[in-house]
């Protein structure tokens, strides 16, 4: 399917409006849309007005989006400026063509009544509000589905199944409303920050539920099941990797942290057998061993991105408690190494498909890494660290199996934490990631490597070389 392309209207009002319309364009374009913006496409030397009238009348521009806030409606209205003759161009197609689909006003802005700014000659027509951030998602759904001309609902042929029943629906954490509030919350330092995150996090824990493989769709293979409900997950993933970056960014408090902490601890039990469940088998929550994973990696990375080493470290030095009906059969305290648990669907849907994969994990992680802000390189650090905690730590319960490093390549040249540890005043601020005082609580470890005393994880014929990662030779060695 071709992107569809959308151009947007808008008025240059100020940089706070420019910016709320340049993120707009940036997600609309994640989603596959084809956007033209003027900051993006019309360059020095280009005839402005020109721009204007072949964006609103090239027939390969599908839709066009008209962003309204005062200062655009008072110049669409007086006739002035860019908007004014854009106005003019746009006024006469949507009166005098059959056709209206191809134009929308999404609502930027609202007066001091709650009424919406709208140009005079859009006044009877539908249009979308993006001015709310409690419905934002739910009204970029709505623009979505204009642009792509799939509404929520289909008129049917007569004497046939209507469409709509026919399309799977997804699947909602109910969040959208509670996220929103929490970023503006953590990002402003609101007084209720942390009681909005932990209502967050505590709605996000439970709906999770709703994600459980149904074990009675016999028309697909389980390894099917669970690939198709790892990709479903991905807008739920992707808002909570944008909670974390806020997080990182504004409020990576101990408050926080242990709210986050505690979060983690909720979605741990997912992935082991709960207690109304009698008969199963050792893959049925295979998806959930690999959402939990994924979400726990992006956390510790994203917190490392950002330097925030005493909350990476608090993540990694805690226990986490799994209730008595996980595989344990008792109550236990566990450390962060349970949150990497196999998943042998992923074996049989290599074998079944003959796929001949080296690890189908690693390859889903680098997948869904992408337009995401968080780039495939701080994934593959943060499991390296991931595992040299866990080296370092030997009385955890379970060895890191470091999946991503499978894409490290035949060049180990040091992570970019372990890079700048070069500096003795670096080095003092990272070493808790390791739990370690000095490079030389390392060497034994490493010396147990190279003696083969003590194996690494390996691919077939590929494996990496931790001495070369941590940047050895060089730790601290600078002021």
């Amino acid at each position: 399917m071709t992107a569809p392309k959308l151009f947007i209207s808008y008025s240059w009002s100020n940089p706070t409006h420019e910016q709320w319309v340049l993120f707009l364009a940036t997600e609309l374009r994640e989603s596959g849309v084809d956007v033209i913006l003027d900051k993006w496409d019309l360059k020095e030397g280009h005839d402005a007005i020109a721009f204007m009238e072949k964006m609103v009348n090239d027939p390969e521009i599908k839709k066009v989006a008209i962003i309204a806030d005062e200062v655009y409606v008072a110049k669409a209205d007086g006739r002035r400026g860019g908007v004014g003759t854009e106005t003019q161009i746009i006024s006469k197609e949507v009166y005098e063509k059959q056709d209206q689909d191809k134009f929308v006003v999404i609502v930027a802005q609202k007066d001091e009544t709650g009424k919406p700014y709208l140009p005079t000659y859009y006044k009877s027509r539908i249009y979308i509000d993006l001015s709310d951030p409690v419905r934002y998602n739910e009204n970029f759904e709505k623009l979505l589905r204009w642009i792509f001309d799939k509404p929520i609902y289909n008129k049917p042929a007569l004497g046939e199944k209507p469409a709509f029943l026919e399309e799977s629906q997804s699947i909602s954490l109910g969040t959208t409303p509670h996220f929103k509030r929490t970023i503006d919350a953590l990002k402003n330092s609101k007084p209720f920050a942390l009681g909005a995150l932990d209502e967050y996090l505590n709605r996000f824990a439970e709906n999770l539920e709703k994600y459980r493989i149904d074990k009675n769709d016999r028309e697909q293979e389980f390894d099917e099941l669970v690939v198709k409900s790892i990709e479903s997950f991905l807008p739920h993933r992707n808002e909570l990797i944008q909670l974390f970056v806020t997080i990182a960014q504004y409020a990576a408090n101990e408050d926080v942290i242990k709210t986050v902490h505690r979060f983690i601890e909720k979605i741990a039990p997912y992935m082991f057998r709960p207690e109304h469940i009698a008969q199963w088998q050792e893959w049925d929550f295979d998806n959930f061993k690999f959402l939990v994973h994924e979400i726990f990696l992006y956390l510790e990375a994203i917190l490392i991105k950002y330097e925030r080493f005493n909350p990476a470290n608090y993540l990694m030095e805690q226990r986490y408690y799994l209730p008595g009906n996980s595989d344990y059969g008792r109550d236990v305290m566990v450390g962060f190494t349970v949150f990497r648990q196999y998943m042998r669907s992923l074996g049989y849907r290599n074998e079944r498909m003959k796929l001949n994969r080296l690890s189908l994990r690693a390859e889903l992680l680098k997948q869904r890494c992408s337009g995401i802000g968080i780039d495939f390189r701080y994934i593959l650090q943060a499991d390296f660290i991931l595992f040299m905690r866990a080296e370092i730590e030997a009385e955890t319960d379970w060895r890191w199996w470091p999946e991503t490093l499978l894409y490290l390549g035949h060049f180990h040249s040091p992570f970019e934490i372990f890079a700048r540890a070069t500096s003795k005043k670096y080095f003092d601020k990272m070493k808790c990631l390791l739990g370690i005082e000095s490079p030389d609580d390392l060497s034994e470890l490493l010396h147990s490597y190279k003696e083969r005393e003590r194996e690494l994880p390996r691919w077939e014929f590929k494996s990496f070389d931790p001495y070369s990662l941590l940047n050895y030779e060089q730790l601290a060695k600078r002021p």
